[in-house]
């Protein structure tokens, strides 16, 4: 009586614990069109003929509200340290055996000779910075902090 009593409350627990799904779902696309459209940042010049498109969940929403301000880092020492960080992230990009290549997929090409612009060297600064500190990953030997 007792191992009765017992399957039928286990019985009794299964079904409750079952959820039903809900077939009246609504799918709304526009919100996935908003969302790579909120989170894609393109800057071009006309004077300096470059430009940087960066795709990434959570950036642009991070560069708003966590980022330094423009103005904080000088031009050179943002030059300074993208020129090391790129440095770090192509040799990565080369290397897919031993780093992950979902996370480097495309290599960079930025040329220390070449003077892109404070807000070039901004956006892809901060973008190294998110980088890290998103994917725990650290690039040179400068901790990644805001």
């Amino acid at each position: 009586m007792k191992k009765l009593l017992f399957l039928f409350f286990l019985v009794l627990a299964l079904v409750f614990s079952c959820k039903s799904y809900n077939s009246d779902q609504i799918i709304d696309n526009s919100l996935t069109a908003n969302l790579v459209e909120n989170d894609t940042i393109n800057i071009s010049s006309d004077e300096t003929d470059y430009e940087v498109i960066i795709i990434e969940p959570g950036f642009n929403g991070w560069l708003l509200g966590t980022a330094r301000p423009r103005g904080f880092h000088s031009q050179n020492w943002l030059e300074t340290r993208n020129a090391l960080l790129v440095q770090a992230w192509n040799q990565r990009n080369l290397q897919p055996t031993v780093y992950d290549p979902n996370l480097y997929q495309l290599r960079i090409d930025y040329d220390t000779r070449t003077d892109y612009g404070y807000e070039v060297n901004y956006l892809l600064y901060n973008y190294f910075l998110y980088f890290q500190l998103k994917y725990k990953q650290q690039l040179t030997t400068f901790i990644p902090r805001i």
